[in-house]
């Protein structure tokens, strides 16, 4: 019986042995590559299809802050620009969005009176993605579009380039 708990103990060493040599080389590397570049084009199709009710919960979201302070939101334009990344501490993969936001003052408030306030402001609406589903908290990147939000935020996102 003791010979064969030694070669039970062997073979579960060596297994382990094996499994880690594995977990280290290049083909580990390379299919961890290839799962997550197939969960990236599988996020990056769910946004297109669900991008519509995204847009709208972003608004909601950015109106509910109160930002800028003294003004209220009044219409989003949506772009066409899309810019997805990849956060580089985290690896959260990031949607960036063309915008054009309208505000009107508040009335009452310090912006009242202001001129331009009713200008039209270009942003980048911020969307991640997160446990298998897409959000927003309503942040957006103002005076950016989404190419300009991944320059100036070079280092802390890095592009995902889609293949076509």
């Amino acid at each position: 019986m003791f010979p064969q708990s030694i070669a039970s103990w062997l073979l579960i060493g060596g297994s382990a042995v094996a499994v880690g040599v594995w977990l280290l080389s290049p083909a580990w590397r390379h299919w961890r590559r290839v799962v997550k570049r197939a969960q990236t084009a599988q996020a990056l199709d769910l946004f297109r299809r669900q991008r519509e009710m995204l847009e709208a919960k972003f608004f909601d979201m950015a109106r509910a802050l109160g930002k800028p302070r003294g003004l209220s939101w009044l219409d989003c334009e949506w772009c066409g620009d899309v810019t997805f990344a990849h956060a580089c501490d985290t690896g959260l993969l990031t949607a960036f969005v063309g915008v054009n936001i309208r505000f009107q003052a508040i009335e009452g408030g310090d912006m009242e009176g202001i001129e331009h306030v009713d200008a039209i402001r270009d942003a980048a609406a911020v969307f991640h993605f997160q446990n298998g589903c897409w959000g927003t908290g309503g942040k957006a990147l103002f005076n950016m579009n989404p190419k300009d939000a991944i320059k100036r935020l070079a280092g802390q996102f890095n592009p995902v380039f889609e293949e076509s």
